[in-house]
């Protein structure tokens, strides 16, 4: 019911795939090539593809597009960071093979820093964005779409509606970090919400706007449909529709009022639209 709302969907092909005949006509399907979560025996955190499939698969079922989430430490050795990156250019090189765009989704880390949501996170975050944004904006890696993290932690932001009293970066020195990760990008990029509240998001996107940094857009899952799960495990199903009708509607519409005020077309990253070769 929300795809009617949305350009597109982001699905699972483990148990979302029935889901896509019930999506709105014209809404893109972008399907999820690795497995969940990663190697737990250090702190690498190193990747792995469900064996299953492939892209051309993924296409094959009905997949426009092909999302990779890849944790990223910039500080590790590189006998980890190149595996990753040769991880990504495979991925890359069956996305070319098959014409279908990829949606690299990496997360930043450091075990070291503790609490992901600390301040000593939120005070290293800004770089390590910056780092993956500026590596995986290579030619090489084969990347369409950075789907990327929000350089800062708005719980840390002087004056933010979650600030607490802790600062990490006054709400200037938050612009300053959101456009200089941005400068990095050679490559079209969305923000991903991170599983934050769909209010804390939009204050998130709207400080990225007024910074003037150039996102084309958003990869939202949480921040939009999670107060629909207490719902759903104390009402039931039906009680569920109701409040995706309703609230998730509402939450997804507010979202895309802030896009259509802040974000930038994807083509502005390649001098403009009039500058694109269509290639049938």
């Amino acid at each position: 019911m929300l795809t009617k709302h949305a350009s597109a969907i982001l699905m699972d092909p483990e148990f979302g795939l029935p889901a896509l005949r019930v999506r709105a006509p014209g809404t893109g399907v972008l399907l999820s090539y690795e497995k969940t979560g990663y190697d737990t025996t250090d702190d690498s955190r190193m990747p792995d593809l469900l064996p299953e499939w492939s892209v051309r698969r993924l296409v094959a079922a009905g997949a426009t597009a092909i999302k990779v989430l890849l944790y990223y430490n910039p500080a590790h050795p590189a006998r980890v960071n190149t595996a990753k990156q040769a991880f990504i250019e495979r991925v890359g090189s069956e996305c070319k093979a098959e014409d279908a765009p990829f949606f690299l989704e990496p997360l930043c880390y450091n075990d070291a820093l503790g609490d992901a949501k600390g301040l000593d996170f939120a005070k290293a975050k800004p770089a390590m964005v910056k780092a993956y944004m500026a590596e995986f904006s290579k030619p090489e890696y084969g990347v369409d779409v950075l789907k990327v993290e929000a350089p800062i932690n708005m719980s840390y932001v002087e004056g933010a509606s979650t600030y607490k009293g802790v600062k990490a970066y006054s709400r200037a020195e938050a612009m300053d970090l959101f456009r200089d990760a941005a400068s990095v990008a050679q490559k079209p990029f969305i923000y991903l919400s991170a599983g934050v509240s769909d209010d804390v998001f939009r204050e998130t996107l709207e400080l990225a706007a007024e910074a003037g940094a150039p996102f084309s857009g958003v990869l939202c899952g949480r921040a939009t449909w999670q107060d629909g799960v207490p719902i759903f495990a104390q009402q039931g199903f039906d009680a569920l529709v109701d409040w995706l009708e309703d609230r998730g509607v509402q939450n997804i519409t507010a979202l895309n009022q802030v896009l259509m005020k802040g974000a930038k077309p994807w083509w502005d990253f390649y001098g403009g639209k009039a500058n694109l070769e269509v290639v049938e």
